[in-house]
């Protein structure tokens, strides 16, 4: 009876550790960066920190829930959870809530809840089962686009409400794939057509032509890359459709305030009056949140006495620029600590989905991780002005019952598979 009591109780406690350190950190500036005054009234649900410390009391009755859920239901019933969530995005086009531009909320009563961040764990889920499925085999062409298909449908359902953050996360499934077989030339193509876009904003489409064009005459000559010369003129083509495409998409898609960013991003404005005014527009929030990490130096201001945190000179300080109320009040200390903290789950996620029996949980698991991972690399890349401005919450950290949630049904779903694992004797 003792056996059987115990088996339920075998999580991976060092992940569970990794993710209450980081919800209680990330509460911890959450305080910091929405208090307004000395009296704090920890329950205030006016206040964000009060809403907050609610939804983390509510975590703990889902992580419950979860838990207690047999493993083989979330595998069983992928494609229900799947389908159920790519209608709660339909319905956003009927019944959402328009905030800050994007239609990505459902208001109940006096709360919001936001279904894109829902359909991360759905897609995983699905994604999951269809490459364990027997019939499956990634090599196949046609297996391979219906796993696009399956990763494809939410990011477009997300990009159309105008959430470009949330579309860019789907982006973390090619690692996914790449792990599970997919042939290697994807990503060769998709690093090249990264570097070429990059370089033909920066330096213009001919001169991204000539250099790739180069290159490849360079690599052929070396024995590097063994092509039939039709193969390599058309290897020529394609970059320099790719450079006069990306510069004509830039310069006649993409919007004003799309444009300023990606500008200020690749350092493209020379003019300095049309930095500084950028600097007050669009990049206020990226200028100001640079100011409050640099000025916390090594060990910070301390809690609660960072000044700039505490004046709200940084918009959405609470949310997607939480780092730099840790960068603030707590340093490169804090700062490194918290990147530790995030390296040691993915790190801790990636060696338990190596470590699974089954197909479906390892892909999971690899899931897991590359979705932490890209709103990880991207939210404090942002905030440090290493990526363009990109509206992401940190994971576990910022503001938000629904990233919250959402995170903690991704993880902690995981670890239930993981303890399946564990317990089989």
């Amino acid at each position: 009876m003792a056996r059987e009591t115990n088996r339920y109780f075998k999580f991976d406690w060092i992940t569970i550790i990794l993710f209450l350190l980081l919800v209680g950190f990330g509460y911890l500036n959450i305080l910091s960066a929405s208090h307004s005054g000395l009296d704090i009234n920890y329950f205030d649900t006016s206040e964000p920190f009060g809403k907050q410390l609610i939804f983390i009391f509510l975590t703990f009755g889902l992580i419950i829930f979860i838990l207690a859920l047999d493993a083989k239901f979330y595998e069983r019933f992928s494609s229900i959870i799947y389908i159920a969530s790519m209608l709660s995005l339909v319905g956003l086009f009927l019944f959402g809530k328009n905030v800050n531009g994007a239609t990505s909320w459902y208001a109940i009563g006096g709360m919001t809840l936001q279904p894109s961040e829902f359909a991360k764990a759905a897609t995983a889920l699905a994604v999951a089962k269809y490459i364990s499925d027997l019939n499956t085999d990634i090599n196949h062409l046609k297996d391979q686009l219906r796993t696009f298909i399956i990763i494809i449908i939410p990011a477009l359902l997300v990009l159309l409400q105008n959430d470009t953050g949330s579309t860019v996360v789907y982006g973390a499934f090619f690692f996914v794939l790449y792990r599970e077989g997919l042939p290697k030339i994807y990503l060769t193509i998709g690093v090249l057509v990264v570097l070429l876009s990059i370089l033909a904003l920066k330096f213009g489409a001919i001169t991204t032509t000539i250099t790739a064009t180069l290159a490849l005459l360079l690599f052929r000559f070396w024995g590097k890359i063994k092509l039939s010369i039709l193969q390599n003129i058309f290897l020529i083509i394609m970059s320099t459709a790719l450079s006069f495409g990306v510069q004509f998409f830039y310069k006649s898609v993409l919007k004003p305030h799309q444009q300023d960013r990606i500008s200020l991003w690749l350092r493209l404005e020379k003019d300095p009056q049309k930095l500084e005014e950028m600097k007050r527009t669009f990049a206020y929030n990226l200028n100001e949140s640079e100011k409050a990490i640099s000025s916390g130096g090594f060990s910070g201001k301390g809690f609660m006495e960072g000044t700039r945190t505490t004046g709200k000179f940084v918009p959405e300080q609470h949310t997607d620029y939480i780092f730099s109320t840790v960068g603030e009040e707590w340093g490169f200390l804090g700062s490194a600590l918290v990147v530790i903290l995030f390296v040691l789950l993915l790190i801790r996620i990636l060696h338990l989905a190596e470590l699974q029996k089954s197909q479906f949980s390892r892909v999971y698991g690899y899931s897991v991780a590359a979705i932490i991972f890209m709103h990880f690399m991207i939210n404090i890349g942002m905030v440090m002005g290493l990526i363009p401005t990109i509206g992401i919450p940190l994971p576990m950290f910022s503001y938000g019952g629904s990233g919250l949630w959402a995170f903690t049904i991704l993880l902690f779903i995981f670890i239930k598979l993981d303890s399946n694992r564990i317990n089989e004797w």
